[in-house]
């Protein structure tokens, strides 16, 4: 995949088939970009499990946090990524220990790492790297 550019049909379909979305990076500040993001995709309706291991046990907009993507007790559709872009390597290496594969790793604006894209593309995973759903989706979807 060319990461420089998506089709919109690429990223509509990702918005439309996806139903649980791992937020990595959850932040409970209503301040914070993922906080924002979180509140919107819940708002659209997805579910949200926040993932952030200083604030596991806690609740983000009243979704419960786990500390890592191996603590998610269901099938995730989709993993987005609120950290720095050389964060991603180690995000998709949890992914890849995931079962079932998420079909989606998207990282947010600013979050890109050709390499790590390259390694869950591989196994067969989707990546969107430095997009935000909260912008795609009005633009695409709604």
């Amino acid at each position: 995949m060319n990461h420089d550019s998506y089709p919109d049909y690429y990223i509509a379909d990702i918005l439309r088939s996806t139903k649980v979305i791992a937020l990595v990076g959850a932040s409970p500040n209503p301040e914070r970009p993922s906080y924002r993001v979180m509140a919107f995709l819940l708002r659209k309706g997805y579910r949200v499990i926040p993932v952030n291991p200083g604030q596991a046990g806690k609740e983000i907009l009243g979704q419960t946090v786990v500390a890592r993507l191996a603590d998610i007790a269901e099938p995730v559709d989709m993993v987005d990524v609120f950290r720095a872009a050389d964060a991603l390597p180690s995000v998709v290496d949890e992914v890849l220990a995931l079962s079932p594969l998420p079909k989606v790793i998207w990282g947010q604006l600013s979050v890109r790492h050709d390499e790590a894209a390259a390694k869950a593309e591989a196994a067969g995973v989707k990546v969107v790297m430095d997009r935000c759903p909260a912008i795609e989706y009005p633009r695409l979807v709604a």
